[in-house]
């Protein structure tokens, strides 16, 4: 690659990354809408002792009436079942505390809107945002740390409840011990597997390698190969997928990352390889790409073993399935790379916005009841997503008989990682996704991908200093 194309892949880069994060979110049927890879473990959230900060030093009687403002961008099944619980808090909640809710479109659109109000001085109460977007409103001081709301005596959750969230949602919005946020809700990009086809091709068990993987897939091409329709020989495998979750999460299959402290860092031999092993696919026609609008059709219709999807969408892959009169076993299964297997889940939290002690106090209070049992097995089955809590799947058993694709899912939670804990990361992930279709999309042969990484790194470091 010449000095002149990579100067143009730079600003083809950096144009593309502008646009899109100017651009309403990703689309999304409820949420998809997601480092130092945040592990899967949370720092001690600090317990209020005599010799620390005393606990919440509020009223009840102050409560009385209090008028909350919480926005968010639920969509579709969240939207509405967020709709109905607030209703239902209005009218049951024992201080008389009235939220009032209001709904943007996507997280960008949200984003821009709290960032004005801070200026006003005319917040929100409590915001569901992404956690990118939390980071930088605690930047200027503006959100509160419910570590003294989740441990306090009267209001906090306890231990035992606290234990009972997957550790790995409650460490996203954990930045130095502050509890910036709780999950409001998760979901995971993971890939749809044909359990049905994989053991007519000879394999019993989905890929636990990126070994296994490529000899799947490639089985998959294979079987076209084999017919006498020349038309069809790049058929098979895995339908390429740019979203930048997918990416990410095969980065980390392979040991790779983006980030070192604070500082992106695309180029790493592991980064590389993972990347090498799917143009590679592509390239022994192992993987290939789609020009539908969705590729739930490809896979219904066993024009593909592999495609990667939201959690979300699982009732369009049934949808297609059911229509397509395709009655395969499916399921859903982690990325499988050199590093072991990979689940990267994202999603909004809520946050508390700093105001009056009564408002912060109600704010949260809001929050605790959203994430109780009861309202969490109703946001499961509305959303089809993630539980925040792991007790609810004891009352939810004929949903996870009714839905055991989305109960395989639950079973990866422990191989769970997040994204990014960084600012920048909102404008930052673009390049992950936009370098990829670079790859993909004009023709760079294998050895070129070190050069694309590299301008990935600049337009990172350039993007993330502004």
């Amino acid at each position: 690659m010449t000095i002149h194309a990579l100067r143009s892949l730079k600003l083809v880069l950096l144009a593309a990354v502008t646009l899109s994060a100017c651009s309403p979110g990703s689309p999304t049927p409820t949420p998809t809408l997601a480092l130092p890879t945040v592990a899967g473990t949370i720092a001690p959230i600090p317990t209020a002792t005599r010799t620390q900060t005393p606990p919440i030093g509020v009223d009840p009687a102050s409560l009385r009436g209090v008028s909350l403002q919480v926005w968010h961008a639920f969509t579709g099944g969240s939207g509405s079942v967020f709709t109905e619980q607030v209703d239902q808090f209005n009218s049951v909640n024992e201080w008389g505390i009235a939220v009032t809710q209001t709904g943007y479109g996507d997280y960008t659109t949200l984003f821009d809107a709290v960032n004005s109000a801070l200026e006003s001085g005319s917040t929100p109460n409590l915001v569901a945002a992404l956690p990118e977007q939390i980071l930088s409103w605690d930047a200027s001081a503006s959100v509160v740390d419910l570590s003294l709301y989740l441990s306090d005596p009267a209001w906090g959750l306890g231990r035992d409840v606290i234990s009972d969230f997957p550790p790995i949602f409650l460490a996203q919005d954990n930045l130095d011990g502050k509890q910036l946020g709780v999950p409001a809700q998760r979901s995971a990009r993971v890939l749809f597997y044909n359990k049905t086809w994989a053991h007519e091709l000879g394999f019993d068990s989905p890929p636990a390698t990126a070994d296994e993987f490529r000899q799947q897939a490639c089985a998959a091409n294979a079987s076209f190969r084999a017919d006498a329709d020349p038309q069809n020989d790049g058929y098979g495998g895995w339908v390429v997928d740019t979203n930048w979750q997918t990416t990410y999460s095969w980065l980390l299959a392979f040991g790779g990352g983006l980030v070192d402290g604070n500082v992106y860092g695309f180029r790493t031999d592991p980064n590389l390889a993972a990347l090498q092993f799917l143009k590679g696919l592509f390239d022994d026609h192992c993987a290939w790409l789609s020009t539908e609008p969705t590729p739930f059709d490809s896979f219904a219709s066993r024009s593909a073993l592999f495609i990667s999807g939201d959690l979300a969408e699982v009732p369009m892959a049934n949808e297609s399935m059911s229509r397509l009169n395709n009655i395969d076993e499916w399921t859903l299964v982690p990325f499988p790379g050199t590093s072991g297997r990979v689940l990267v889940t994202y999603g909004p939290s809520y946050s508390v916005l700093k105001s009056t002690p009564e408002k912060q106090l109600a704010a949260w209070l809001f929050t605790r009841w959203l994430l109780s049992p009861e309202n969490q097995t109703q946001w499961v089955k509305a959303t089809g997503l993630f539980p925040l809590r792991t007790s609810i799947l004891d009352r939810i058993d004929a949903y996870r008989t009714a839905s055991p694709q989305w109960d395989s899912a639950v079973g990866d939670l422990p191989l769970a990682q997040g994204v990014p804990q960084l600012v920048s990361w909102r404008k930052v992930r673009y390049v992950l996704e936009d370098g990829t279709k670079v790859i993909f999309r004009t023709g760079i042969p294998v050895d070129q991908i070190p050069s694309i990484l590299t301008e990935m790194d600049s337009t990172a470091k350039e993007i993330s200093n502004k």
